[in-house]
């Protein structure tokens, strides 16, 4: 384990410098979560399509018994679970959001880094259009879009945030296609 004093920084290092380790840092963070959530999600998906699958196979031989008030109630059980599962599924759909939204978050920080690492990109106003262009370019969904507008206008967290929801509020279905 290295030993580490905040306080006694290298004098040779740069504020630059320390600036990518920490966006660096902060990249590696989110990559290593959602893979790690990856593999819980993998599960959960694989579970529901096992319980989907007896629930149709309950489903069938329930229908090939002859009508009577316990195979009513259970066809209306299983009725009932199969559309919980389908609610469950459309709410792992925020999921694939997040996921989206913190790959994004991600090559963000990855670009910023290597903009800051160069002192001949840092201080060039074009490449800092570059790099906003190409973090706008990835965003599928119109109030990302949104969001990095209002922020690069100058607006307050707040203000971007409550863009963002206004554009999800007028949107015809309120369902982003991502």
């Amino acid at each position: 384990m290295l030993n580490y004093d905040p306080i006694a920084l290298d004098s040779d290092s740069n504020q630059a410098q320390e600036t990518v380790k920490l966006l660096t840092l902060s990249a590696v963070q989110v990559d290593v979560i959602l893979q790690e959530s990856d593999l819980s999600v993998n599960t959960l998906t694989e579970s529901f399509t096992d319980i989907i699958k007896n629930m149709q196979m309950i489903n069938s031989h329930l229908l090939s018994l002859e009508a009577s008030d316990p195979r009513s109630e259970a066809l209306a059980c299983c009725l009932e679970t199969k559309e919980k599962i389908q609610t469950a599924i459309i709410a792992f759909q925020f999921y694939d959001r997040m996921q989206q939204c913190l790959q994004h978050v991600t090559s963000n920080l990855r670009g910023l880094s290597k903009l800051v690492e160069s002192p001949d990109k840092a201080f060039n106003p074009s490449e800092w259009q570059e790099l906003q262009s190409q973090i706008r370019s990835r965003y599928t969904m119109e109030s990302e879009k949104v969001m990095f507008d209002t922020i690069l206008q100058g607006k307050s967290i707040d203000e971007a945030i409550a863009a963002k929801n206004a554009c999800q509020v007028s949107s015809p279905d309120n369902v982003e296609l991502f």
